[in-house]
């Protein structure tokens, strides 16, 4: 995998730095020395080969990283709050709530393999850091998982629009938070599991949030 820019470097584990690309002109002695020191191996190459590698502003440094390995389902059993994303396609909504969920110690995240976000560069740079901190667990089919975490004694709280006051709720002590697609929201099947619906209340005339806005405010509240 390629991720790119200066505080992408020391937010990556050593060990999963395969190598480093830098700019012929990159001159910070302070990420040599960190290279140096941790003996990762760097290689000076033009701009425009760089330019070529990365998908942003790469700011003279681009990093050949391992790939994402995701965890399984029976590595979230044990904990008391896990968020699940219901074919969330937008990698930069993916990276700000893995982001959220490492601020708010919610250690795992679930997402389906087909028409769903994964983990790439964007999702790295967006997290920042926090991946390393959040297992990332993706499954073949988000209902039949959904079923085995009510088997676990889970609640299974989905984030609709008309659902109930978020503010009202009695959370559950072992609870589950399903987050929709940007455009669909949560799909027919998920909405059958569903133990609750809850819901934002707006008071202006936009009529919902971004998803990552949403699940950052369902999240904290859940945690109460």
């Amino acid at each position: 995998m390629i991720v790119y820019g200066k505080n992408v470097l020391k937010d990556i584990e050593v060990t999963k730095i395969k190598k480093v690309f830098l700019s012929e002109g990159f001159r910070n002695q302070e990420v040599i020395d960190y290279l140096r020191k941790n003996k990762i191996k760097y290689l000076k190459m033009p701009k425009q080969q760089l330019d070529k590698m990365a998908n942003g502003n790469h700011q003279g440094m681009v990093l050949e990283i391992l790939d994402y390995d995701y965890y399984q389902l029976e590595d979230a059993l044990e904990e008391d709050f896990i968020v699940v994303l219901d074919h969330l396609e937008d990698t930069h909504n993916l990276g700000a709530i893995i982001r959220t969920c490492e601020a708010a110690g919610v250690k795992s995240v679930v997402i389906p393999k087909d028409r769903s976000a994964s983990i790439n560069d964007v999702v790295m740079k967006t997290s920042v850091g926090a991946i390393d901190r959040v297992k990332v667990i993706r499954v073949s089919n988000i209902a039949e998982s959904l079923k085995k975490f009510q088997k676990n004694n889970y609640f299974i709280y989905s984030a609709f629009m008309d659902g109930k006051d978020y503010r009202t709720i009695d959370y559950a002590q072992k609870r589950v938070l399903v987050i929709g697609n940007e455009g669909k929201g949560i799909s027919s099947l998920v909405e059958k599991i569903t133990d609750v619906k809850i819901g934002i209340p707006m008071k202006g005339e936009v009529n919902s949030l971004n998803a990552s806005v949403a699940a950052g405010i369902l999240i904290f509240a859940m945690l109460k």
